[in-house]
């Protein structure tokens, strides 16, 4: 519980630390999807979190480490809901919805974040720039796994496959998102759904 002090200011000190970072980190997503990183201000974020500005630089040392903070929170978060969309079931047309729809809901539930990671306009960074080839390559990996072990193709070409359907997807959920779902989410994921299975199920399974 908090408490006040003789001026009835709010003392926000008693809040542990995963709990101040997770509202920074909040606070700081808002900010800089609205903003863009350069405009981004450091006292905006304090503010909006409801925390003095040495509060923030104790948990950031600086602005580009809050970014960087906030992407790999949200790139842990797609990679790991693609990685269990993707393991959720060994049918691969479910695959290819359960995939489609993890990016889906992505969109959905983290809106802010998803254009944060793919309109960024830090993306040309380095630092930047590895994090989100990162994210993109844990994705493909995990689809290329299964393509490997389905087709008997070797991993490289497994993998360009990987990528092709990450990329797709991403592009696809992106543009939805842009268009401000003037189709419906289920109508955008029939379509994209239709798109891949048709082309991906035209590598068959190797027989065991």
């Amino acid at each position: 519980m908090s408490t006040t002090d003789a001026n009835g200011s709010r003392d926000k000190a008693r809040l542990p630390r995963d709990e101040r970072r997770a509202i920074l980190l909040s606070a700081a997503l808002e900010v800089f999807t609205a903003a863009g990183y350069h405009s981004a201000a450091m006292d905006e974020i304090a503010d909006r979190a409801s925390v003095s500005k040495p509060v923030l630089y104790q948990h950031f040392p600086s602005k580009l480490d809050l970014y960087l903070a906030v992407l790999d929170l949200h790139i842990d978060s797609l990679v790991y809901e693609i990685q269990r969309a993707i393991s959720s079931t060994p049918d691969n047309a479910q695959r290819v919805h359960a995939t489609i729809d993890a990016y889906f809901s992505f969109i959905e539930n983290e809106g802010e974040a998803f254009r944060l990671l793919f309109e960024s306009d830090m993306s040309v960074e380095p630092q930047v720039s590895e994090r989100l080839n990162r994210m993109t390559y844990d994705c493909a990996a995990a689809v290329s796994g299964v393509i490997s072990n389905d087709t008997g193709l070797p991993k490289e070409a497994a993998m360009l496959l990987g990528i092709g359907l990450i990329g797709y997807t991403q592009v696809t959920a992106r543009h939805w998102l842009e268009r401000d779902s003037k189709l419906t989410r289920q109508q955008a994921m029939d379509l994209v759904e239709n798109l891949m299975w048709r082309g991906i199920s035209g590598f068959p399974r190797t027989e065991l």
